[in-house]
């Protein structure tokens, strides 16, 4: 009995003993440039999608019009274009040095014109955690982030009017 007790301490022991010295001794990587580990990429964006999945359907309580994808593209280059790409430019230092790398939001890039709206406005509101995309909700209003994740919906077809904007 005794033996099967110190097995059991030993078989949970082990594995914290291990992971604490892999991370003391160096071998976590933590540089942007470092590979992720393996599962990284699955882990998080499981975990992603679970803390998401009860506001993706959420619809915006604003309307998809002019008005509002001129507000969200003054939202967007305001806050936005630095990591995620202006309309027409190359990628920025910035978000060429982040890992992961920041998507480019704007056309000739898909963007997140195929997320749902509410799935755009949950990342903007809240961030998501070791990937260098703030919260904003303690610095935008609630319209202000509905209309910066109407606009990346419809970013393959906005009026002239937010496109330059954009083009600034």
């Amino acid at each position: 009995m005794k033996k099967i007790i110190v097995g059991i301490v030993i078989g949970i022991c082990l594995p914290l003993v291990a992971g604490y010295l892999f991370v003391a001794l160096g071998g976590m990587p933590v540089a942007t440039k470092g590979a992720p580990l393996p599962m990284e990429k699955y882990l998080a964006r499981k975990a992603l999608h679970a803390a998401m999945d009860k506001e993706v359907g959420k619809p915006s309580p604003l309307p998809a019009d002019e008005p509002n994808f001129v507000a969200g593209a003054r939202v967007y280059q305001a806050q936005c274009a630095v990591c995620h790409g202006q309309l027409g430019q190359p990628v920025s230092a910035i978000a060429k040095g982040m890992f992961p790398a920041p998507p480019q939001l704007l056309p000739p890039k898909k963007g997140v014109t195929d997320d749902e709206v509410g799935e755009t406005y949950w990342k903007v509101k809240n961030g998501i955690r070791l990937t260098g995309m703030p919260g904003y909700s303690d610095s935008l209003t609630d319209s202000e982030m509905w209309q910066v994740s109407l606009l990346l919906l419809h970013a393959d077809k906005l009026p002239e009017s937010a496109l330059q904007i954009l083009r600034k």
